[in-house]
């Protein structure tokens, strides 16, 4: 563990190592056996964090929650579970991305309903509901819509790559209400897993942990109780939620990739070829050089990030240049333990190379890399 460029509370130290210990006891030991089972959401493991407060850290107290709110916090939380499982730690965090949206969009009676049961160690899982098949990156462009009718919406459409699809109990849905309008005619609805039908688990290339599914809607009715915001108010809460989403994937990638460096700086120094411990090899120095190098400024630049959110200021670019520059440091740190560890690297008897594909979804997530290039080019002062 680094050290933190910021001073860290006694509670912040206290979730850090609360969350270290979960990684080192419950994560590592299952990483293997569920990224072989590839479409099998680990519940156990989720109730394991429910119970010791991981999945409900993020809420607010008046909804049950632990109280930790700030972004900061969320990220070093992130990076512990990360370092010990990118799509584990991804998936026992999860709530915190349904809960955003409700808490920028929804009145007091919608968030007591929809979060106070995230609480406690029996918390359903949740899914946020954005990309379709012909709307990814540019979530403006979603055609599933939602029609007015007496006391409520028919919501109709279809989506796809939704993590926590068929496993996840309540969603947060985006759907046009205004088919003229791009941003401007998007809702967002938060529904139960009733009347919904999901397609086949997608095979993935990693992170398999959190399964993803398409999501039919055919006449789903939602009450207009369960709508968040106002009409066309969604985009506006989905972009708000993006903002802190994409810091948090950042930080989870900087764990991933702390994990990987970790993994071939100690293979470095017991691998012997031509006599010495390869770490002696210039080349292997070198890069282990980079690599370390490359982590402490993902890190730096997340955490700076989470910090300008918390102080209440508008982070767009910079939050798109720390998932940027995180993920690309998670991709590159991860190909380079390969490379350190060659053939082995290669294959399935050390963790890297599932490392290597696990955060290759980092770069394509909420935004990929070239979407983020262009956020940051609309962004610059």
């Amino acid at each position: 563990m680094t050290v933190q460029a910021w001073p860290l509370t006694d509670e912040q130290r206290q979730i850090v190592e609360l969350c270290r210990d979960f990684a080192v006891r419950e994560i590592r030991p299952r990483a293997r056996e569920v990224d072989e089972a590839d479409v099998v959401t680990p519940m156990d493991i989720f109730r394991k964090a429910a119970e010791v407060g991981i999945t409900d850290f993020m809420l607010p107290v008046e909804y049950g929650g632990g109280g930790l709110t700030d972004v900061f916090t969320q990220c070093l939380v992130q990076e512990e579970l990360c370092w010990g499982d990118p799509g584990i730690g991804n998936l026992v965090c999860s709530n915190g991305f349904f809960a955003d949206p409700i808490l920028v969009l929804g009145t007091e009676d919608q968030r007591k309903r929809w979060l106070t049961p995230l609480a406690g160690r029996d918390a359903p899982m949740t899914a946020l509901a954005t990309t379709e098949p012909e709307a990814g990156s540019d979530a403006a462009s979603i055609v599933t819509t939602a029609t007015r009718v007496d006391g409520g919406y028919l919501i109709n459409g279809q989506k796809a790559w939704i993590s926590n699809a068929g496993a996840a109990e309540f969603y947060v849905v985006f759907a046009k209400t205004d088919r003229t309008q791009r941003s401007r005619g998007v809702s967002a609805f938060v529904m139960r897993k009733d009347g919904l039908r999901f397609g086949e688990p997608m095979r993935k290339m990693g992170q398999r942990a959190i399964v993803c599914r398409e999501i039919f809607f055919d006449d789903v009715f939602v009450p207009e109780s369960d709508r968040l915001g106002d009409e066309g108010q969604g985009f506006r809460g989905l972009m708000g939620t993006f903002d802190i989403s994409r810091v948090i994937l950042g930080a989870a990638a900087v764990g991933a990739a702390r994990a990987a460096y970790e993994f071939a700086l100690e293979y470095a120094r017991t691998r012997k070829q031509f006599g010495v411990p390869i770490i002696e090899h210039q080349a292997v120095a070198f890069r282990l050089a980079d690599m370390a190098t490359k982590i402490e400024a993902a890190r730096l630049l997340v955490q700076h990030a989470a910090r300008t959110i918390d102080a209440g200021h508008t982070a767009t670019g910079l939050a798109a240049m720390a998932k940027l520059t995180a993920s690309e440091t998670a991709m590159f740190v991860t190909w380079a333990a390969v490379q350190t560890l060659g053939g082995w690297g290669y294959s399935r008897e050390f963790p890297v190379e599932q490392w290597m594909r696990d955060v290759k979804l980092e770069e394509i997530e909420e935004g990929t890399s070239d979407i983020m290039r262009l956020v940051i080019s609309r962004n610059l002062a």
